[in-house]
């Protein structure tokens, strides 16, 4: 018989044959075998009675549901020490002093189905993943080679042996570059781990290059907003620029240099500003002011009155000067 969802029941007939006169009475029990008592069914021990003239007894076996996969559970049913002159047939299973019932449980073709589905979707392609094994140790095996080992390969085309500033760049780079190797190689998850863990990356770099401007700053006397954009936007989005205008030359259409430019100032605007000025309004809406605010803001006459009380309040500063300087 099939699984099925949810515990169920079957009832098991037993027939009279060859005269129905008189009381007979006989013992069953399940006996287990691959099927477990209490997990695959519950175990039975009682006494069936055929009062005069009743030719079909039935007993009742109660099943258990618990998402069998693909293998065949099976207990049995077994009648034994019959009373009133009845005799078991011996030509079935247990011979003259019992009558032995095998219940099979077969898991349900549906979930089985489902479980090959999700088996399936979840399989690691080992041919892929030795391939993503040789491709990360090929990272590192760049990251120590001065231009990753382009020059070292004996052909005539290349462009000799690595210069006194190729090796000058390369043991300054030598740290992110072995920071980065750790990145897994796209072979692994479809390229959402080398996805994940590159955003990690660009985390830990941002937070390095916020520390060491903050302190550049300092030394010179600057203020954070004048370090930012300048020293910091020297870094980034001059690069970017550079960038663009690489990808406009060599590419017949805008869209590359378009969209490196508006992706880099759209994720430093909406994602760096947008983010956490949502959360910090989200958070002001339903919460109260604390001690600290109520000192800093409570009697700012640049706060609005009905602001007063509690709102998350985001100063312009110097941000047109900052934006001239920038522009500039």
């Amino acid at each position: 018989m099939t699984e099925e969802l949810q515990d169920w029941d079957v009832e098991v007939v037993v027939e009279r044959r060859n005269g129905c006169t008189g009381e007979v009475t006989c013992k069953y029990r399940t006996e287990s075998s691959s099927a477990l008592p209490g997990l695959d069914y519950v175990e039975l021990d009682d006494t069936l009675v055929f009062q005069n003239h009743e030719k079909e007894g039935r007993i009742t076996v109660s099943l258990k549901a618990r998402g069998r996969y693909d293998r065949t559970e099976e207990f049995r049913l077994v009648l034994s020490e019959v009373t009133g002159g009845a005799k078991f047939d011996k030509n079935t299973d247990g011979g003259d002093e019992n009558n032995i019932l095998t219940i099979m449980i077969e898991p349900q073709q549906m979930a089985k189905d489902r479980v090959d589905r999700l088996k399936s979707a979840l399989a690691i392609n080992w041919d892929k993943a030795k391939v993503g094994h040789a491709n990360w140790a090929d990272q590192f095996m760049s990251a120590v080679m001065v231009n990753g080992g382009d020059d070292d390969d004996g052909d005539d085309d290349g462009g000799g042996s690595p210069s006194v500033f190729d090796w000058f760049i390369h043991v300054l780079t030598l740290p992110w570059k072995l920071l980065f190797a750790c990145v897994p190689p796209v072979d692994y998850c479809g390229g959402w781990v080398c996805f994940c863990c590159s955003l990690g990356m660009i985390g830990i770099v941002t937070a390095i290059i916020n520390d060491v401007a903050s302190l550049f700053g300092c030394v010179l006397a600057l203020g954070n907003e004048v370090t930012a954009i300048t020293f910091v936007a020297l870094g980034t989005s001059l690069p970017d620029t550079f960038a663009s205008m690489t990808a406009a030359k060599q590419d017949g259409w805008a869209d590359a240099s378009v969209g490196n430019v508006t992706g880099s100032n759209s994720v430093n605007v909406f994602l760096g500003l947008g983010l956490p000025w949502m959360i910090g309004a989200i958070y002001w809406r339903s919460g109260t002011p604390e001690d600290k605010w109520i000192t800093k803001y409570a009697n700012d006459v640049e706060v609005p009155v009905e602001f007063r009380n509690g709102a998350f309040i985001v100063k312009a500063g110097s941000l047109s000067f900052n934006l001239a300087v920038f522009c500039l």
